[in-house]
């Protein structure tokens, strides 16, 4: 395996000590962390077991030592989206939002040549989170945002979410997309659904609601990257299209343009486990708009970072652009920033 520069666009961060918001907001649904036992934790909302984590979740140095391990030059940091808190009054979840993206900063502060932040938002008010983005990028120097595939009853779509892309746009904040609050997850209580049918589903409602809502046409300097390599938009571009050929009194009310047309003007990460659909994704939105993305340090994420890609029968030219050239230019970072040479 040549060495390459690598970027890995997904990865996910969080502090090692979060505070109680229950106690402090007066109601429940929070995460914080229970150390029972070194180097691991219990995340817990309120009394309920959630999930287990290691301290590459929270410690830099920790995720260092996997980075050099498997040749990764760069980690993109972004909050779990279980803590997106968009269900929460907006001013706590400013609070939280800021708590978080400090964190983050902080680490990218201490590394600033292995690590870049997004940050997260209260979302539920644009207008506070339009703010806050706009503190992440000026202040805390943060190559942008990571935002959910819907928030609460809005689909990325919605009206009231264009001051919002309004203010992304004219930052020059990158906004990456990662699925949460699957949906139909209440059918979905066995085998790990949620996860493996609702994730890639609620990805395809993010891109179509986008495409379909004229996200792209109100907001064309929006660099926008989706995670899980689209999810399952990518296997389903074909009916999408159908439909709005065949349907367009259904379809083509917001937007009259073809579906297919914003193939390439947004980014997917390579995270879809399988060499044949990374080809495919590569030829549908083009070798420059597909990044490496791991999920990192989670068990459904690529374990190898970029082992996928090099064992692709690619140049290595193409290799490159997919493990860090193209993450580099979706986050509008100077290259020689962190390529030497």
């Amino acid at each position: 395996m040549s060495k390459l520069f690598t970027v890995d666009i997904h990865t996910h961060i969080l502090p090692e000590h979060i505070p109680r918001w229950a106690n402090k907001f007066g109601y429940s649904g929070f995460i914080h962390l229970d150390h029972h036992k070194p180097c691991c934790a219990r995340m817990m909302i309120d009394d309920q077991f959630f999930r287990e984590i290691q301290a590459n979740c929270w410690d830099p140095d920790f995720r260092l030592k996997d980075c050099s391990h498997h040749h990764v030059d760069v980690q993109v940091l972004s909050i779990i989206p279980v803590l997106f808190h968009y269900w929460a009054e907006p001013a706590h979840a400013l609070d939280t939002s800021r708590y978080f993206n400090d964190f983050i900063a902080s680490v990218v502060e201490r590394y600033p040549d292995r690590f870049i932040g997004l940050g997260t938002l209260p979302m539920q008010d644009p207008a506070l989170a339009a703010k806050e983005m706009e503190r992440c990028v000026n202040e805390l120097g943060l190559a942008g945002v990571e935002v959910g595939s819907h928030i609460n009853d809005w689909n990325l779509n919605d009206p009231a979410l264009y001051e919002f892309y309004e203010a992304a746009e004219k930052l020059g904040a990158s906004i990456f997309v990662h699925p949460w609050d699957m949906m139909a997850k209440d059918k979905m209580t066995k085998y790990w659904l949620p996860w493996l049918v609702g994730m890639p589903a609620e990805t395809s409602l993010a891109i179509c609601s986008m495409i379909f809502g004229g996200i792209f046409e109100k907001f064309p300097g929006l660099k926008v990257a989706f995670a899980h390599g689209g999810g399952s938009f990518p296997a389903t571009i074909g009916r999408i299209e159908h439909g709005f050929n065949v349907r367009p009194d259904l379809c083509a009310i917001d937007n009259n343009h073809n579906p297919r047309e914003y193939l390439g003007q947004f980014y997917l990460d390579s995270l879809v486990h399988d060499p044949l659909m990374l080809d495919y994704i590569v030829s549908l939105v083009g070798e420059d708009k597909v990044a490496l993305g791991t999920d990192y340090p989670f068990p459904l994420g690529e374990l190898e970072p970029g082992q996928l890609i090099h064992a692709m029968d690619y140049t290595d030219d193409k290799k490159q652009k997919l493990l860090g050239h193209n993450a580099l230019e979706w986050l509008g970072v100077d290259k020689s920033l962190f390529i030497k040479g």
